[in-house]
Parts: C-alpha cells; structure tokens; sequence
C-alpha cells in the first residue's frame, strides 16, 4: 500500500465530514497487535484533550505528512510548559512523545495528516490518564479551551 497525496487526501475528506473532525487509517492488523501504526487526519477544530499514555511502552511517534501540527506539553496543574509547530516547511518533521507526559496535538492548517507509532496493544484512554483540568471530548467549555490552545501559536 503506497501512502500518497490520494490517500491523504481522501483521509482528509473523511475527517472533514466526522463529528469529530479527524480520522485514523490504520495499518496494523488489529487493535490487539504489539504495534500500531496508523495515519491521523485532524481539522482545526478537533480537540484533542490533554492525556498521558501511563504505561511505560506507550510513548508515541508522530511524524507529520501533510499540513501544520501544534503540538504542547502541559504540567500537572495545566499549565504549557512546550510547544511546537510541526510543519515540513521549516523542517520540523515529527516528535516523539514519552509516556507520562500530558500532551494534546491541534492542527494549524486545514488538511494536516500525521503518520503515528506506539506500542500496541490499543487501549482507550482511561480515566486516570486524562487530566481534570481540561474538558472532555462534547463538553461546552471545548470551544474556548480549544482556542486557549491555538492562541499558544499566534
């Protein structure tokens, strides 16, 4: 299977009509696998809410296609304390995320898509890996929260 600009465009066009704004195309077998390996197509306004990965084997790769990634690491209380902009076109490629750490991704441009590796098997995030400061995924403090993210990248 080739990933090229089809491909990410057709994934692009398939996070643009998700309620969640943003889509994954994966290329392991199965969630159980020992690693996944996928592409994540995200819109502007997806939120992706603050979370750790616990477990020692989930640190995660992401390294960006298409588009413009931010990317932010956050303390414990919720404040930033890194950001990034992921973008091909000032040579910033990817990042690797370790586990443990609160982080949350938001693209900066319509179209972003980011090839992702970790450590299988997938697991949903649990409770004791979100953060308590930040809203979930449908609640109404999203928006603003969400362009309290984007403001790190004026």
């Amino acid at each position: 299977m080739i990933i090229d600009s089809e491909m990410l465009d057709s994934l692009s066009a398939e996070a643009g009509t998700s309620p969640r704004r943003r889509k994954n195309r994966n290329f392991h077998v199965a969630d159980a696998s020992p690693c996944n390996r996928l592409l994540n197509a995200i819109e502007p306004d997806s939120y992706v809410q603050p979370h750790r990965h616990s477990d020692p084997e989930k640190g995660e790769t992401i390294l960006l296609l298409k588009g413009k990634l931010g990317v932010l690491f956050f303390s414990e209380a919720g404040e930033v304390v890194r950001q990034w902009v992921l973008d091909p076109a000032t040579g910033k490629y990817g990042i690797n995320v370790p586990f443990g750490t609160i982080h949350s991704v938001l693209a900066l441009a319509p179209g972003t898509v980011f090839f992702e590796a970790k450590s299988g098997p997938y697991v949903p995030i649990s409770d004791a890996e979100r953060v308590d400061w930040a809203p979930t995924e449908g609640d109404p403090a999203v928006p603003l929260y969400l362009e309290m993210m984007r403001s790190r990248f004026a």
